[in-house]
């Protein structure tokens, strides 16, 4: 018994919180099965391991400042058509991640990209990723706030350190000349290291409408678009029993790519 309370004490002083958490009944179990030391040690060690990848993987799931935390055991397929599926499923092998590609979520209100970019940034983030998920709107009033007090260096290396960033409810409104130029430096910087996901209501031959300057909309589109996969995501919304439905102009005519 002594033994086991100067071990647990060293295992406290060196901070092996995945050690100490099961290191009674670890030992316990060595001592039933007359288990060699180098399995006990194996087994701690396992231990240790495991508590530091759930620890560093809740770190990087706050550090996302998802709106709600969603995984792809919880998204239902089968709403969708066939080909959207065996898409979905494709983006799900985490491809898109190790090879720096970007992802365009498309689809009228309430269909689930948010829901899926999320389960998206989860992915990544289960695979070791920086993640940032942020509402493009909101991406864009802090880049503002961040000028105001002198801040925008800070706030504009934070993102584009991030591995994954997902900007949901892309093209809401025109972009100012400050917004669109705001938006275009992100692109410009993040579109070869890291991985964009981007959820929008409206078609991408629509977007260069949005930019104030369309040479620079252009400039956008071509970093993104030519090195992304594009889902459009049908059905009726998730919502219709909670709003009313609006029919929107960059809904009708959206057709599986």
């Amino acid at each position: 018994m002594h033994n086991e309370l100067q071990l647990n004490s060293l295992v406290q002083k060196l901070k092996l919180l995945g050690i100490s958490d099961s290191l009674e009944s670890r030992l316990r179990q060595a001592k039933d099965a007359s288990m060699p030391y180098e399995e006990l040690l194996s087994m701690l060690f396992q231990d240790e391991v495991d508590s530091r990848e759930q620890s560093s993987l809740q770190t990087r799931i706050t550090q996302a400042k998802f709106e709600q935390l969603k995984t792809f055991e919880g998204f239902d397929l089968k709403r969708y058509s066939i080909k959207i599926r065996h898409a979905i499923n494709d983006l799900m092998t985490g491809k898109f991640i190790k090879e720096k590609n970007h992802v365009i979520i498309m689809g009228p209100v309430g269909t689930g990209k948010t829901h899926l970019s999320q389960v998206l940034g989860m992915l990544a983030c289960q695979r070791s990723q920086r993640v940032k998920f942020i509402r493009n709107n909101e991406l864009l009033n802090e880049f503002y706030r961040a000028r105001a007090d002198a801040t925008y260096d800070i706030v504009f290396k934070r993102y584009i350190k991030c591995d994954v960033l997902i900007l949901d409810d892309f093209g809401l409104k025109p972009l100012s000349a400050e917004q669109s130029s705001d938006l275009y430096d992100l692109i410009a910087s993040t579109h070869i290291k890291a991985s964009l996901i981007i959820t929008t209501n409206r078609k991408i031959e629509k977007w260069t409408e949005l930019f104030y300057d369309p040479v620079m909309a252009n400039a956008a589109l071509d970093r993104i678009v030519n090195n992304a996969y594009r889902i459009i995501l049908e059905g009726e919304s998730y919502r219709k029993n909670f709003i009313p439905k609006f029919n929107m102009e960059d809904d009708k005519a959206m057709e599986t790519i």
